[in-house]
């Protein structure tokens, strides 16, 4: 195939759909025979995954990845920010932790000439192997007192000559003012780099907004290659836990509930998207402790900062509730963080998640746990139980995790290791991201309830429909003759 000029896709500001159009795309050039690769240079987000390697990228280049029909690569996203509180992160670099830095430190830190060399690397050996780089910007590209030490916005567009396209969610409204404004912001070589923009999330009849894509046009001299329709029924894993505050909120009777506990620093919530997708469950997140205490069963998921969740749960009542679910016979499930504060004991003697060095736990499980600095990131292969069917999942964790009673594993990793704790049937907590990705888990989960519909879900064939059924809708809304003439390498 001939190789095409990369292809980036920026926002007018966060959560504007930046992520899911870069993964329509990503299926697009991969239907139409080309080796598509994702890249964002750096992402802020505490949804990560493991390569195959052992080493930790964000999610949503895993994502895109995945719709490129490709093993994911640090390469895809070289630095990754998880905050562990509002004002600090950790820095991932090529997929591993190199440290904890302030928000301050880390963008008025002199490091940024170094990161974006890595950035350009990273691309550069992605640029070699496959055709196009698929590339996504981070927020808004017009943030001026940002701009200087940008290094995946604008300056890795112009640094690559990506034909960039600019996305804006008319949903929220103001589209005018934001469109507009974002380009005017930029500077001239800047906005010379911007080949098109993009209209995401508009709702109903789309030759009401023909006026409108001509005065943008006008004002901005740049062609609107196409306005997507808002929808709600295509479903693939969202970047931001942001997207959380329009989700299900509330038990529904008769059906099978599933309650998520919504944690201030969840992470991994894409852990539950099978479940979300799954016909025989209701499930929803909540902060609420009755809502939580209604459900049939409970999921505590993962956190960046396990035990100062923890600890709010026990401030706001939630705590309490998760104990008297379990002694009403409801099923209570941990993942990750969520496993360990099922134990009966946090430690911290480090002080490597915050000032408290230790923490009792909700005592559902005989299990302690100890935070170290060593993070585990691995994509693993297990067996569930007693169960002969091969599952997969990844852990990304910090953290020792001990048996205080007899050893009851839930899983037997490949490589001979144990994971999780199995206390019952309605008790059990286990390391293993992705774990309720896996149809045999699922089964074991649901097989005390009366549901009537058959079991013929799968996951990895519904996730493949809906990469196909995104790029579908894209092909449709978007001018892709424009956008293959842009990419065209000038000879």
């Amino acid at each position: 195939m001939k190789k095409l000029k990369p292809i980036m896709f920026v926002g007018t500001g966060s959560d504007v759909g930046k992520s899911i159009i870069n993964t329509g795309f990503c299926r697009i050039f991969k239907q139409d025979g080309y080796s598509p690769a994702p890249f964002k240079a750096q992402n802020m987000s505490l949804n990560s995954y493991a390569t195959i390697e052992g080493l930790e990228i964000g999610r949503a280049q895993a994502v895109q990845a995945e719709a490129c029909k490709l093993e994911c690569h640090t390469d895809m996203n070289p630095i990754l920010l998880k905050p562990t509180n509002d004002k600090s992160s950790q820095v991932v670099l090529n997929g591993r932790p190199i440290g904890i830095q302030s928000a301050i430190d880390y963008f008025t830190g002199d490091n940024k000439l170094a990161l974006f060399h890595e950035a350009k690397t990273a691309f550069l050996r992605l640029n070699q192997k496959y055709n196009p780089i698929v590339l996504e910007g981070a927020g808004s590209i017009s943030e001026l007192n940002l701009k200087t030490r940008d290094i995946t916005n604008m300056r890795m567009a112009t640094e690559v000559d990506a034909a960039t396209y600019l996305v804006a969610d008319i949903d929220k409204g103001g589209v005018f003012a934001s469109v507009y404004g974002s380009i005017q912001l930029l500077d001239e070589q800047e906005r010379n780099q911007i080949k098109g923009i993009i209209i995401n999330k508009f709702r109903g009849d789309v030759t009401l907004f023909e006026s409108g894509k001509k005065i943008i046009e006008e004002l901005t001299g740049k062609p609107i290659i196409g306005v997507l329709p808002y929808f709600t029924d295509i479903h693939i894993e969202e970047e931001d836990s942001v997207s959380l505050k329009n989700r299900f909120k509330s038990y529904k009777s008769n059906q099978v509930n599933c309650a998520v506990v919504q944690l201030p620093r969840m992470a991994n919530f894409t852990d539950f998207h099978a479940l979300e997708q799954d016909p025989r469950i209701h499930l929803y997140y909540s902060k609420q402790a009755k809502e939580i205490q209604r459900a049939d069963i409970i999921i505590i998921p993962g956190s960046k900062n396990t035990i100062s969740d923890l600890q709010i749960l026990k401030q706001n009542g939630i705590a309490q509730a998760i104990i008297e679910a379990y002694n009403d016979g409801k099923k209570i499930i941990g993942i990750c963080g969520g496993y360990q504060m099922m134990g009966t004991a946090i430690k911290d003697p480090n002080n490597i998640e915050g000032n408290i060095t230790s923490i009792t736990g909700l005592g559902l499980l005989p299990i302690e746990t100890t935070i170290t600095d060593e993070k585990l990131t691995e994509q693993c292969k297990f067996q569930f139980l007693d169960f002969e069917e091969e599952c997969l999942g990844y852990e990304i964790h910090m953290g020792e995790t001990k048996e205080l009673a007899e050893q009851k594993p839930l899983n037997q990793l490949s490589n001979s290791k144990k994971d999780g704790y199995h206390l019952n049937k309605n008790c059990w907590g286990t390391y293993i991201h992705g774990i309720l990705d896996n149809s045999i888990v699922m089964q074991y989960l649901l097989s005390d309830y009366q549901i009537d519909l058959p079991f013929d879900f799968n996951y990895k064939d519904f996730k493949e429909s809906q990469y196909n059924r995104l790029a579908d809708l894209i092909r449709k809304n978007v001018n892709m003759d424009l956008v293959y003439t842009h990419l065209q390498k000038e000879k």
